[in-house]
């Protein structure tokens, strides 16, 4: 069987979110001893990246280079014209080709943009719910990244419900391979200025995340935990001007640590260090951060919408997003627990994160494609 995968999501240097998971896959699926009776063709803008899977026998890269609408403009054409013949078509992301001589599948992050419009600039929120409603249309497949957005997606458009199924993620690989010590954690420390004690956030800095409203929930409780900081790492999204306002209002200046991007050799470190990890979001698809904190045993509060329940599962403290008040007790309880109880939750957390696998993600997936 040969399938075509667009690869682009994966062939960028800071990955977050949508970017991980194709990489992720991209690098699960190669690994699989049954994906070498199938052949993959990986289409890209730009020439493949180091990091990315080497070429092989049943694994080729063909770059397309273009700019500008370029699955429309260029994709499109090429699959038309070129002398590969596919079985299948997949876009690990929201994207699929809106016409194409080859069945369809795509993968979708969530639909949480639908209720929160506000969040987004114009023309990104168009582009996202009506590109992803026609991806929804004509695909064959499409897998979901958690229960929680299969039901969103069956509930919005109720026609794809027999051809939609879940592929759960897990965390990042390139952060969780590295053996954390003491004194790596000590130069993160230095390096972004954190102090001993830290709690943290990692995320892309915009709205959904609710950083503002964590800011609010640190500023009620920062004076009674005063040897900690509140560090926000991650780069700049969109519309995150308000956060910078919000934090510089409540004068949380010396009490909060932007690190903005932060590159994953400094990940293992930054997590590994800090007492607890902290993602109140309106709206997650999955968060692969929180199977990243829980491996290294850091204990999480996290909102209760989206998928983040079945990701923290009974480890992780789930509260209400809109509630700074709720978001602000979690926080101050866990910086609170005698060494006794924090370590239940240490083990409760490392235990979590072992139900989560990129191969399983990788298995399923590749089931779904070769079904079609």
């Amino acid at each position: 069987m040969v399938i075509g995968i667009d690869g682009n999501e994966a062939n960028i240097e800071n990955r977050v979110g949508v970017n991980q998971y194709a990489y992720e896959l991209l690098n699960a699926l190669y690994k699989l001893p049954e994906s070498r009776k199938h052949t993959f063709i990986i289409y890209l803008k730009d020439k493949p990246r180091q990091d990315l899977p080497k070429e092989r026998q049943d694994w080729e890269y063909i770059v397309l280079p273009g700019t500008g609408l370029w699955i429309i403009k260029t994709l499109v054409p090429h699959l038309y014209s070129q002398k590969h013949k596919l079985d299948v078509f997949f876009s690990p992301s929201h994207y699929v080709p809106p016409i194409a001589p080859v069945k369809l599948i795509c993968s979708i992050m969530d639909l949480g943009y639908l209720t929160t419009r506000n969040q987004f600039r114009a023309y990104d929120y168009w582009q996202l719910r009506l590109w992803t409603a026609w991806s929804i249309l004509v695909s064959q497949k499409v897998f979901a990244i958690s229960e929680a957005t299969k039901k969103d997606i069956v509930n919005r458009y109720p026609y794809a419900r027999s051809k939609v199924s879940v592929t759960m993620l897990s965390g990042d690989s390139s952060v969780l391979t590295n053996k954390v010590t003491e004194q790596a954690i000590r130069k993160i420390r230095q390096k972004y200025s954190l102090g001993e004690k830290y709690i943290l956030f990692l995320s892309t800095l915009k709205p959904s995340k609710n950083i503002v409203g964590l800011l609010s929930a640190w500023k009620q409780i920062c004076g009674k935990h005063g040897e900690y900081k509140l560090v926000i790492a991650g780069k700049k999204g969109w519309l995150f001007g308000p956060i910078f306002e919000h934090a510089k209002k409540l004068k949380l200046a010396g009490r909060v640590v932007f690190t903005d991007f932060v590159p994953d050799k400094d990940k293992p470190a930054l997590m590994k260090g800090a007492r607890l990890f902290v993602l109140p979001s309106f709206w997650e698809g999955f968060g692969i951060d929180i199977v990243n904190s829980m491996v290294y045993g850091v204990p999480v509060v996290a909102s209760d919408r989206g998928s983040i329940p079945e990701v923290a599962g009974d480890a992780g403290i789930l509260v209400g997003p809109t509630k700074t008040s709720d978001i602000a007790h979690a926080i101050d309880k866990v910086l609170s627990l005698g060494k006794k109880d924090y370590n239940k939750l240490v083990f409760a957390c490392k235990t979590q994160a072992g139900k989560f696998s990129w191969t399983k993600t990788a298995l399923e997936t590749l089931e779904g494609l070769t079904n079609v």
